[in-house]
């Protein structure tokens, strides 16, 4: 279970407290076990900030708590606050970042939903990037053309195998499966079981996908229907 680490302090020295944390960061390196760190400063106080320490597991945070240099630059942090930080300790018990989630359900209904649905997923403005096309698609009805193509070629699913987020991006790792039902870049069709891998990266607004960037090995599909030599 992920452990999460609150540490509340006021200080009107933050420069130095910076700093300090780089000189930790350096110190431990190999060594530490937190995963993420953020600190924060309140709006209404200058001199009031928190810090959030993420940790995989709190036997995780304990070893952490452990190493000397921790201990040794904790005093240190310690001296330059204006009074003694307080501490909280989270085993955190829902932690779901929402554009992943949608970035899921996106990937979850290509292959079920009708062509005319993929707009309940894009803006307006939707951008699609694929190496396969010499232009960006441009919009939601240059997107439904697209995915229309291969609605008809394929019945498919995607599989997600790894998802990770920063900001309002999302890169998801997904195997396809499919079988080829219909004409296919002029290839009839062979009633072929194929699959493929691949890596696509998106950027979200309002809770929706406005951009995509798509890698995947077209070629090896291309190989399993007979086109290329094997």
């Amino acid at each position: 279970m992920t452990f999460v680490q609150l540490i509340d302090c006021r200080t009107s020295r933050f420069d130095e407290m910076n700093r300090l944390m780089d000189r930790w960061v350096e110190q431990t390196k190999g060594k530490r076990t937190a995963t993420h760190d953020i600190i924060g400063k309140d709006r209404s106080d200058s001199s009031h900030f928190i810090e959030i320490v993420e940790f995989a597991s709190y036997d995780e945070a304990m070893r952490n708590s452990n190493l000397p240099e921790t201990d040794r630059i904790f005093q240190e942090m310690v001296a330059l606050c204006d009074e003694t930080p307080t501490f909280t300790d989270l085993d955190v018990v829902r932690d779901e970042q929402l554009n992943v989630l949608a970035a899921r359900a996106f990937f979850e209904a290509m292959g079920t939903m009708e062509p005319g649905q993929i707009g309940e997923h894009l803006t307006d403005d939707y951008v699609d990037h694929d190496p396969s096309h010499p232009q960006p698609v441009q919009g939601i009805d240059g997107m439904r053309e697209v995915y229309a193509g291969w609605y008809a070629a394929f019945d498919f699913t995607f599989r997600i195998d790894d998802q990770m987020a920063q900001d309002d991006q999302v890169c998801t790792r997904w195997t396809w499966v499919a079988r080829h039902k219909g004409e296919f870049l002029g290839i009839p069709a062979t009633g072929q079981d194929v699959a493929m891998q691949g890596v696509t990266w998106q950027r979200f607004r309002g809770g929706k996908i406005c951009e995509s960037r798509w890698l995947y090995d077209r070629a090896g599909l291309m190989e399993q229907l007979g086109v290329l030599g094997q």
